[in-house]
């Protein structure tokens, strides 16, 4: 049932007692029926827009994938096949708490971190020539 219908109800509920319209507490009661018939109907129309909005934004949702896809081409496809491949990562043993750590090849090839567990700064001695990790990250290659 919906609002306009239940405040429909309610209307036939409030005239079916026969009250005295002349009497204050009727009056009150016909005012409240009146504001829930004005709010059930605004609600409906802002529904009826609601719906409307999300049809068009529906539609414009779907060009604009179709117009991506005349865009980018395979190019989209590759570019979220590479967001799939996993990072690799590696397990450290801190010397000064003894908790094992995972770090990511980028924080091994920075040389350095504190460990979150004590704080302690732990160093990752580097080859001068290429990274131990093999990511070939900048920060490796500038050292070159």
């Amino acid at each position: 049932m919906s609002n306009l219908e239940k405040v429909s109800y309610i209307r036939g509920l409030a005239e079916g007692l026969e009250l005295d319209g002349s009497k204050k507490e009727v009056k009150v009661l016909n005012a409240v029926i009146d504001l829930l018939d004005d709010m059930a109907k605004s609600m409906a129309r802002t529904e009826e827009a609601l719906n409307e909005t999300r049809d068009q934004l529906d539609e414009v949702d779907e060009d604009l994938g179709l117009l991506e896809d005349d865009f980018y081409g395979d190019e989209a496809l590759d570019d979220e096949d590479d967001d799939d491949e996993e990072e690799c990562y590696y397990e450290v043993t801190c010397p000064n708490c003894n908790e094992t750590i995972c770090l990511s090849e980028d924080i091994i090839c920075d040389g350095q971190i504190e460990c979150p567990n004590c704080g302690k700064l732990l160093e990752f001695d580097l080859d001068d020539d290429e990274c131990d990790c093999g990511c070939g990250c900048e920060d490796c290659q500038d050292k070159d």
